[in-house]
């Protein structure tokens, strides 16, 4: 859409002329995009408010005028949620960058959205606290697009995911009120939980300025353990087996062949991989108890020698960790490296993880398109990177979504759900029918409405086009 000079003008007198981008400028760029495949969309204006009450100036104007507005966190969303594919604002949180308060005697933190959530886990952690959601891009992405995704990673199987740790929020509405969502304790049963429900919405519903989250003690010691496997479908078998033994690990992480030769390659790790081992866990164990933590890890290596795992490496010190985790975490920088790709964020029960990657491979089959797996094995949150490749343009944006179409109506034939963390956002909103009957797209349309009746905000994402 095209603003017009009193709009720009309007704009300006809320945030200065320093803090607005139109598409001249040399950081406009940056906005057009984010971490979804190679997707393109261009804002009408960039804006960067400095609080919440620029934001409900912001807000109110745009609800007013009918002008959509996008909420931008670091960019670094895997669904197109963060895209402004309606043109209008975009509103970038990223001036809203301080931790406010670290409340020891409580338990919580409070933080504006725009703090790198490694930041954030690193400064609790220096007054032995510990903020456990970790995504794979926890060292660039912002605390508040984890709260509005429900991100999770690795530490989730254990630790659960950000709603788990959301006590309270401040928000602006479309309207531009300002509001508190709940309050800062652990028991809230105070009318409808408008906390949990902000959490996950990606950006449709309000926009977030204050976030308190609950924090625990930080655990004392942690065993890092490498597990390869001849057989990727073994690996994932062998997910369930450590859990019915009683183990809870706090990390269980699967890698693919694919997968490691291209983290590997990204990073310049040394590693050696066998040709015959065709995927890996990496398994984490941590608590107060260093001699409970290696008997636990014992019982591990009964359970995944059940299902043929080969040798296993036990991590030894902490720059063996940090480079086993540095190439998961490089995963998918890598993929994107080596092709234009989409990734797909199924989950499943974990039991059900060698039924989804069988699936994954046939539908690869089916299709003609190869397909490098890795993700979240103890939660059974399985990342399907589709690879173009040499996939003609035709095939990539007609045929795929057929593809695409038949995993997920395997995943929830399996039981599971279209996405563990990433979100619907731009490019799954389509499929989700497959996964919600009419009924439950009707109550989230009516919540969408009541939330924000001029669809002014992240409009277009979510829900299907029909």
């Amino acid at each position: 859409m095209t603003l017009s000079t009193s709009d720009i003008e309007h704009f300006t007198s809320i945030v200065g002329a320093d803090f607005m981008y139109l598409s001249a400028h040399e950081k406009f760029e940056r906005y057009t995009h984010d971490e979804t495949e190679d997707l393109r969309f261009e804002p009408s204006i960039v804006l960067l408010p400095k609080d919440a009450h620029q934001i409900s100036a912001i807000l109110s104007y745009c609800n007013r005028t009918k002008i959509p507005v996008t909420t931008r966190g670091a960019g670094t969303g895997l669904s197109g949620g963060a895209l402004a594919s309606e043109g209008g604002v975009l509103l970038s949180t990223e001036r809203l960058n301080n931790i406010l308060e670290i409340n020891d005697r409580n338990g919580y933190v409070i933080t504006e959205p725009a703090v790198i959530t490694e930041v954030l886990q690193d400064t609790l952690k220096q007054r032995g606290w510990f903020y456990p959601p970790d995504p794979a891009s926890r060292g660039s992405c912002f605390i508040g697009g984890n709260v509005a995704e429900n991100s999770g990673g690795p530490k989730a199987v254990k630790y659960g995911v950000v709603k788990d740790y959301v006590l309270n929020l401040e928000i602006v509405l479309p309207d531009g009120a300002i509001i508190w969502t709940g309050a800062n304790v652990i028991k809230n049963a105070t009318g409808y939980n408008l906390t949990q429900l902000i959490v996950g919405s990606e950006g449709t519903l309000a926009v977030i300025t204050k976030i308190v989250l609950k924090i625990i003690p930080h655990p004392r010691f942690d065993v890092l353990l490498l597990a390869p496997f001849q057989s990727a479908t073994d690996a994932c078998a062998a997910v369930a087996s450590v859990f019915s033994a009683g183990i809870t690990p706090s990390a269980m992480e699967f890698m693919e062949r694919d997968a490691i030769e291209w983290a590997m390659k990204f990073t310049g790790s040394t590693m050696t991989l066998p040709d015959s081992i065709q995927a890996h866990l990496l398994i984490e164990l941590d608590g107060s108890d260093l001699d409970i933590l290696m008997a636990e890890a014992e019982r591990v290596s009964i359970e995944l020698e059940k299902h043929h795992c080969g040798e296993l490496l036990f991590a030894d010190h902490a720059q063996q960790k940090s480079e086993l985790w540095k190439l998961r975490r490089s995963v998918a920088e890598a993929v994107k490296a080596n092709s234009v790709y989409k990734e797909e964020d199924t989950v499943v029960p974990r039991a059900h993880l060698p039924e989804l990657l069988q699936t994954v491979k046939q539908i690869g089959l089916k299709y003609g398109f190869q397909s490098v797996c890795y993700g979240h094995a103890g939660d059974g949150n399985l990342h399907v990177n589709i690879i173009k490749g040499n996939l003609s343009d035709p095939i990539w944006h007609d045929t795929l979504p057929k593809a695409i179409s038949e995993l997920f109506t395997e995943v929830v034939r399996l039981g599971g759900t279209l996405s563990g963390e990433h979100g619907i956002g731009l490019v799954q909103k389509n499929y989700m029918p497959i996964a919600l009957n009419q009924v439950q797209l009707s109550i989230m349309k009516k919540i969408k409405l009541a939330f924000d009746p001029n669809n002014i905000l992240n409009p277009n994402k979510i829900f299907p086009d029909r």
